[in-house]
């Protein structure tokens, strides 16, 4: 992506209107460290801000997506405070909580791919996606409690995808599922039994994506998530006028000519 750093721990690379975003931690089985946390942020508010990007691939390297925090990192830590001041650790943890919203509020489309260990704050960037391909020997769960902490950021994005009473089971269990099971209780769209499956059920999505306009892309993303926080009038009065500017907007216009006419509207690749 133009402008972006070198990082460290993942690679961002956008082809046409496809941006990738890898996790590349491979021998720690891309378990998340602080600079780690800080390198994802800063690629997901440039992809925010990226208008070519149409929709992002969200992968982690080496047949995993994420082992969660790095215990090896966590060891180190800075000398409890005084009482009544501020934790040091508390900023650290709390960055990661930005990112997920960040991640969350992505104009673009999000496809998270899910192979291997997905777990904890791992776990809780997939929560963030639209569209969550898996697969089936896949080991999804909230392990940290086993250790005697938790995954305190990623929380309000399990639950909402997945509802409370499965989220407790999950999490005071700390077993792991399967891809299967992430499935079966909607926490992937799409369970894949092998790595060519999965593949063409990527390759499957993006197509149907970027058959979408961008824009109203953006648009029904913004109005599921007020959907789940504002009042059902506030909501109807905010679609109800967001549908009449995409029916004002030149996509619209393009959109409907091209359906009337046979043919892919301009934005298709």
């Amino acid at each position: 992506m133009k402008d972006a750093p070198e990082y460290e721990t993942i690679t961002l690379e956008r082809a046409g209107g496809v941006t990738r975003l890898t996790l590349v931690r491979p021998d720690a089985l891309n378990a998340l460290t602080h600079a780690m946390m800080a390198e994802i942020g800063d690629a997901v508010d440039r992809i925010s801000r990226d208008e070519a990007s149409r929709v992002v691939v969200l992968r982690g390297a080496g047949g995993n997506f994420s082992a969660g925090g790095d215990l090896n990192a966590m060891k180190s830590m800075p000398p409890a405070p005084e009482p009544g001041v501020e934790d040091p650790l508390y900023p650290r943890y709390r960055q990661f909580g930005d990112v997920l919203h960040t991640l969350d509020t992505l104009p673009q489309a999000v496809i998270a791919v899910l192979e291997g260990a997905a777990v904890g704050g791992g776990l809780g960037m997939a929560c963030c996606a639209d569209v969550v391909i898996v697969n089936a020997r896949a080991k999804l769960g909230i392990p940290e409690p086993r250790a005697g902490f938790i995954p305190s950021q990623m929380i309000p994005y399990l639950v909402r995808r997945i509802g409370s009473g499965r989220a407790r089971n999950l999490a005071i269990t700390s077993n792991r599922i399967d891809g299967r099971e992430a499935h079966r209780i909607g926490l992937a769209a799409h369970c894949c039994e092998d790595t060519a499956a999965l593949e063409a059920t990527l390759a499957e999505t993006l197509k149907a994506i970027l058959h979408c306009a961008p824009a109203a892309i953006a648009t029904v993303k913004r109005l599921i998530a007020e959907s789940e926080e504002q009042p059902l009038k506030v909501v109807l009065d905010a679609a109800g006028a967001a549908l009449v500017e995409r029916l004002r907007s030149p996509d619209a216009v393009e959109g409907m000519t091209a359906f009337l006419e046979k043919r892919p509207p301009r934005w298709v690749p």
